[in-house]
């Protein structure tokens, strides 16, 4: 019987989809005879009573969930985000450079610095890279500071807006598709394999109103077995790029191949969405947690 911290923010329990999965997951430990608590920023002090803590909160190193994960690493606990994984994850530019390096096929990407950002620059890579241009801050999360550019004049008013938030942008080919494919993996395994499908005359799958309000398609679930095994093959390549933690690979089908388009640690795990076709989600994550598994 172990200990588990599932450290979480007031913010994580005021979705009813997330919560309802956080409290399968208590129910599942509790059925494997483990115990579950949630921790908020107070009761970090605690950390150092579990034997393992699950961070499902809004990971950046600047946050308070990388205190916690730091804490428990420090302690020796096994964590869910490790601290590594959120501090490649949380910058685009470390992240890409890890999946360059690993040679995981992407969309053509480069990052720009401030004194790059010129009208020539941007004529020569929409002549280049094609056109529109995706532009990325480094520091984004949730399709936020994420834009399209289709003009010099439109990539230099994004650049400079992104370039408050950071001293580089990424620049990203444009790839069109009608969902992206998010496959969760887990120590290297594929947990699970979602469309992700993007709403009706939008380009990515979460956008904002200027009222702020969220527009997402709906999420499909499909089964592990029934997915090309290629498309598992990317994932996994993404995510040893990364680690061996829990991620969630974003990925683009073109023909019959696919293109990472991100890593995302601490992915999203509602339910109803990423359980549906893998109800064992909740068992392995806690596996990995108690370390019942390799």
């Amino acid at each position: 019987m172990g200990r588990i911290g599932v450290f979480v923010e007031r913010y994580t329990i005021s979705s009813s989809d997330e919560m309802e999965a956080l409290m399968k997951f208590s129910q599942v430990a509790r059925r494997m005879g483990h115990t579950v608590d949630y921790l908020f920023r107070p009761d970090m002090y605690k950390i150092p009573q579990y034997d393992a803590i699950f961070i499902r909160a809004l990971t950046d190193p600047l946050n308070t969930s990388y205190v916690a994960a730091r804490t428990a690493q420090l302690y020796g606990k096994r964590v869910l985000d490790d601290p590594e994984s959120i501090y490649i994850c949380c910058d685009k530019i470390n992240m890409y450079a890890h999946l360059k390096a690993a040679g995981v096929p992407m969309p053509d990407t480069i990052w720009l610095e401030e004194k790059e950002v010129t009208h020539a620059r941007a004529e020569q890579l929409l002549e280049t890279m094609g056109w529109p241009l995706v532009l990325k801050a480094p520091n984004s999360s949730f399709s936020m500071y994420v834009d399209k550019v289709e003009t010099p004049a439109e990539f230099i008013k994004v650049g400079r807006r992104f370039l408050r938030r950071s001293d580089r942008i990424v620049v990203q080919r444009f790839v069109r598709s009608e969902f992206d494919w998010r496959v969760g993996v887990l120590n290297g395994k594929p947990l699970y394999v979602c469309q992700y499908v993007i709403p009706r005359k939008r380009w990515k799958i979460l956008t904002y109103t200027a009222e702020g309000r969220a527009i997402i398609g709906p999420v499909i679930a499909v089964e592990i077995d029934k997915v090309d095994p290629k498309l598992l093959e990317t994932a996994r390549a993404a995510a040893a790029a990364v680690g061996k933690g829990l991620y969630g690979i974003d990925l683009k089908q073109v023909a019959d191949s696919y293109l990472v388009i991100e890593v995302n640690d601490n992915p999203t795990i509602n339910a109803g969405d990423e359980d549906t076709k893998a109800p064992h989600i909740y068992e392995d994550v806690i596996r990995y947690l108690m370390n019942e598994q390799n």
